[in-house]
């Protein structure tokens, strides 16, 4: 297992200037880097001969609308928190085979209303359908990627169901109809219902 610290110094040495943050937490080292310089910054930790992270195992949106509105006081929820920071961030995962370390490289969009952030395929070319996830599922642009389609959902689907102000109903539903003899899309039918688990017991549970 690498030594965190030694890790740590390299990263510190070979970014002097451009790491936003360099956090270590439960064992992980997590790298946030600028939009505008995370190309880069993602090239130096592939062929730095000290980092030499050859292979990127995963890449992930994340909405942190709500991150701030996650504090408690007193064990209570605070919905109307506000939010600190941008909202949009894509998450990468780096794997360094010849050197037995990891990395999480966390990258915020500057624009919330339209999250853009910069294709990393001509880095790592797994990124392909990562990418096309992130896009599909929260939106995220990523320039420069060759074939930027969603993969998931329909390609008449409206939104992005990860988005945190995405109803869990969706804005529409589908359905094949046989008399047309194609599929067609209809205003949802579900009716919104309490999904907060609540503990119902007798008004004398649990008293002698």
């Amino acid at each position: 297992m690498t030594d965190l610290n030694i890790l740590s110094a390299n990263l510190n040495k070979a970014f002097s200037g451009k790491v936003v943050i360099l956090k270590e937490h439960l064992g992980e080292l997590t790298l946030v880097a600028k939009a505008s310089e995370m190309l880069g910054v993602l090239t130096r930790l592939r062929d730095d001969a000290a980092l030499r992270f050859e292979q990127l195992i995963d890449v992930c949106g994340i909405d942190y609308s709500t991150y701030g509105s996650e504090l408690c006081e007193e064990g209570k929820y605070l919905p109307d928190a506000p939010r600190e920071g941008k909202r949009f961030a894509a998450v990468y995962h780096l794997l360094s085979v010849s050197l037995n370390q990891r990395l999480r490289v966390r990258v915020f969009a500057e624009d919330d209303e339209s999250p853009v952030l910069n294709s990393v395929m001509e880095i790592w070319p797994s990124a392909n359908w990562y990418e096309r996830e992130a896009f599909d599922l929260y939106g995220i642009i990523f320039t420069g990627h060759p074939d930027l389609r969603r993969i998931l959902t329909d390609y008449g689907f409206v939104g992005n169901p990860f988005r945190k102000d995405f109803p869990l109903s969706g804005h529409v539903e589908m359905r094949y109809d046989a008399a047309q003899q194609r599929v067609i899309y209809e205003p949802v039918s579900i009716e919104p219902r309490e999904i907060t688990p609540r503990t119902l017991r007798e008004e004398n549970y649990g008293r002698s």
